[in-house]
């Protein structure tokens, strides 16, 4: 998709990366600004939880399933069940790998969330068979997705979109080319996608809404990285863009 093909509400134009661009603003942030990754996770964390509540029927007191791998978009992910669970609100984990296999921000937060007493569990079926009113979080797999996705990634993914539950991915929906768009394998099917810092490049045949979060990255990173960028976000902490 051309850089300049996702636009604001009020019709200005938000410059998108490639993942190999989200990569380096990633590395520029954190090792030559200083902004650390859990800074980041939270406030992604937490802007997708808003996303969650947004979409979720009070009333038939919807339950909340976060599908969460490791690195940082499951750490988002687990994130997000905090804030939820923070509001009582009925949340568990499902995480695609022992919780013991969890690494670096992933298992920082998922400590946490096992201090709090929050239901975190690795068996799909369990999970899974519950079937009354859901809405899905989908923090399994990141922009940095390289080949084919395979198991239980896979598995997790084709359960996820064989739900009559709404599905909130995190960033870009898992199993799709965060530069291309192309399917790798099989991909989530979003009800609304929540990008975060800027949008990916992949993301325009994306189905459902698209919203842009922002997770605090300077704009002086952008500028070191020659990457054209004038906030979007004005005094509001996300937006929706359309293709």
């Amino acid at each position: 998709m051309p850089r300049s093909s996702f636009r604001t509400a009020t019709g200005r134009g938000v410059t998108a990366v490639t993942a190999s661009e989200m990569r380096d603003v990633d590395r520029v942030t954190v090792e030559e600004v200083g902004l650390q990754l859990l800074q980041m996770m939270e406030n992604a964390g937490r802007a997708l939880a808003w996303h969650v509540r947004d979409v979720r029927d009070e009333e038939a007191d919807t339950r909340i399933l976060v599908v969460a791998g490791d690195g940082g978009n499951g750490g988002g992910g687990l994130v997000c069940a905090r804030h939820l669970a923070n509001r009582d609100l009925p949340v568990r984990v499902l995480l695609d790998r022992p919780s013991d296999g969890l690494t670096g921000a992933a298992a920082h937060q998922h400590r946490i969330l096992d201090e709090m007493g929050v239901t975190v569990a690795s068996d799909a079926e369990q999970v899974f068979g519950y079937e009354g009113p859901t809405v899905v979080v989908d923090a399994l797999i990141g922009y940095g997705l390289r080949g084919d996705v395979r198991p239980p990634a896979s598995t997790y993914i084709e359960r996820m979109n064989e739900r009559s539950a709404p599905i909130v991915s995190l960033d870009v929906p898992s199993g799709i080319d965060a530069t291309t768009g192309a399917t790798l394998g099989v991909s989530v099917t979003p009800d609304r996608t929540v990008t975060l810092a800027l949008p990916k490049t992949g993301l325009g045949g994306v189905p459902g809404t698209l919203y842009l979060a922002d997770i605090s990255i300077p704009e002086t990173v952008y500028e070191r990285l020659g990457i054209e960028y004038e906030t979007p976000f004005e005094d509001q902490d996300w937006i929706r863009l359309q293709g």
